[in-house]
């Protein structure tokens, strides 16, 4: 009986051992499949650099950097190497308000005027009740990135930026929509330096990074060391990646301006899979993970989120997370895209999974790369080759643009004259929520110059194109297309505004009322 208890034993034994490496095998099996994977994206999507970290279990699986950080020197990108998350921020924001919370220094559904009494939106009944969370679910009425030109590159500080919020108009009714506002995520930045006694950036600092040995991550590209290891934003031009410089959001920190890497990120995303506990220290209690993770903005499934995911029933957005069904699994998620840098951060709570992906161009490779992930990790019976799909949809997207740009030129009027002397347009045109628009002659030439005053970036040159709309062409190396601007002239024949149209996802240039407010 000995003896056969021994060689069951020796069986157990055996067949324990051979599944378990069996499972090793598989997971290995995995993990270089991914690696293939961003290897694949990087080549086809001609990136300069990524860097891919992957947590499972509460440990980091996977931590790799693929390309370079700069074109020009060729420093290769490593786990550790900084790269601007962008609005994978947000998260960062809601957590410091979970901490507030917990110390009963406020309340999720505090009116942000208790904190704020200067805070002031266009609807005064939307001024007095939007509330703490009504900012961090994103459903204030407000149009998604409404007012993104008050703070983009520009001179106003943090609280010139939301006094001037106090001119847009609502396009949808308070609490009855969903629009994605930075703006108001920097109005909670600002409710949490008043709950807590300290600037936003020192908190960040202070009560996250810290704490969690962050010790790649700040607020600001004001502490970037560009000459270490840092990946460096690119702009595609013509197919050759063109590095072009940072641009400093710290006037909207609270939304989009921390830096990090992607494995301080991977240890942000243990925290947060982790519900709030690090290493003994709590930095937030766990109801208040459950109540960032819970859908306050649900939002309808498209017909091309149907179409290309049938398991994908809802969608939403959470306190500083996206949220959706994902197979049979509740994904929380966030996506980042700065000038010339886009990101995301994807986490599965029920199989303790987080993916960090950190890009150094304008491209979809986050969001094609975190499907194939979790493709790999979730039971999707609707699996795809995300990569080319995605790939396919950007020859799309740059096709629809060309077609619109062909479009625009048989709709010139042609052997059209401007109504005036080119000395006429002149003058300083301002908008009370953004600042002033100067425009001036260029000697011996037909062409103007345009300058945004409060955002050194957007300046450009003005070149007849029909009636008295011009052409656009902006003179610095940035991401917005060539637009048009149209002077308006009054009854006696004088110009007394311009509008400027600008096609492109992020900034509305019709919020600008544009004033002529004197002559040249």
């Amino acid at each position: 009986m000995k003896k056969q208890f021994a060689i069951w034993i020796l069986c157990a034994l055996f067949t324990f051992h051979a599944g378990a490496q069996k499972k090793d095998n598989a997971a290995a099996r995995r993990l270089e499949t991914i690696d293939q994977l961003c290897r694949r994206a990087l080549a086809d999507f001609n990136l300069p650099g990524m860097a891919v970290s992957i947590v499972l279990n509460d440990s980091v699986v996977f931590s790799k950097g693929y390309g370079v950080r700069d074109v020009r020197s060729g420093a290769a990108v490593d786990g550790d190497t900084r790269f601007a998350i962008a609005s994978n921020t947000k998260a960062f924001t809601a957590a410091g308000l979970a901490m507030m919370v917990d110390e009963g220094k406020l309340q999720w559904d505090d009116p942000v005027r208790k904190y704020l009494p200067w805070f002031t939106l266009y609807d005064p009944y939307v001024s007095e009740n939007i509330t703490i969370r009504d900012l961090l679910c994103h459903r204030s009425g407000l149009a998604t990135f409404s007012g993104d030109l008050i703070w983009y590159g520009t001179n106003h500080p943090r609280e010139q930026v939301l006094r001037n919020a106090r001119y847009l108009k609502q396009a949808m009714g308070f609490r009855s929509g969903w629009g994605y506002s930075n703006i108001l995520y920097l109005a909670a930045g600002e409710v949490l330096e008043q709950a807590s006694g300290t600037s936003w950036d020192e908190f960040m600092s202070r009560r996250i990074f810290g704490p969690l040995g962050m010790r790649n991550t700040n607020t600001s590209v004001r502490e970037l060391d560009l000459a270490g290891n840092t990946a460096i934003p690119h702009n595609e031009v013509n197919g050759r990646n063109i590095a072009i410089e940072y641009v400093n959001w710290d006037n909207i920190g609270p939304a989009g301006s921390i830096n990090a890497s992607a494995n301080d990120m991977a240890t942000w995303l243990r925290l947060q899979l982790r519900r709030g506990n690090w290493r003994g220290q709590t930095l937030w209690n766990e109801a208040r993970t459950w109540e960032m993770w819970e859908n306050y903005s649900p939002r309808p499934v498209s017909k091309w989120q149907r179409e290309q995911m049938p398991s994908r029933h809802w969608n939403g957005y959470g306190l500083g997370w996206q949220l959706m069904e994902y197979g049979t699994c509740k994904v929380v998620s966030h996506s980042g895209g700065y000038d010339g840098m886009i990101s995301m951060t994807t986490m599965v709570p029920e199989l303790g999974l987080g993916v960090v992906i950190l890009t150094n161009n304008n491209n979809s490779v986050p969001s094609a790369l975190s499907f194939e992930i979790l493709d790999e990790f979730t039971a999707v019976k609707e699996n795809k080759d995300w990569l080319a799909f995605f790939l396919d949809r950007n020859r799309e997207e740059e096709r629809e643009s060309e077609k619109s740009l062909q479009d625009l030129k048989a709709e010139r009027a042609r052997g059209t004259q401007p109504s005036l002397m080119p000395d006429k347009y002149c003058g300083t045109y301002r908008s009370e929520m953004y600042g002033d628009v100067v425009v001036r002659a260029i000697p011996d030439s037909d062409a103007l110059i345009i300058d945004f005053t409060p955002t050194a970036l957007f300046k450009g040159e003005l070149t007849h194109w029909h009636y008295d709309t011009f052409r656009l062409h902006w003179k610095t190396q940035m991401m917005l297309p060539p637009g048009l601007v149209t002077f308006v002239l009054g009854a006696s024949g004088t110009v007394e505004e311009i509008k400027v149209d600008v096609p492109n996802p992020d900034f509305d240039f019709s919020e600008l009322r544009l004033l002529r407010v004197n002559n040249p």
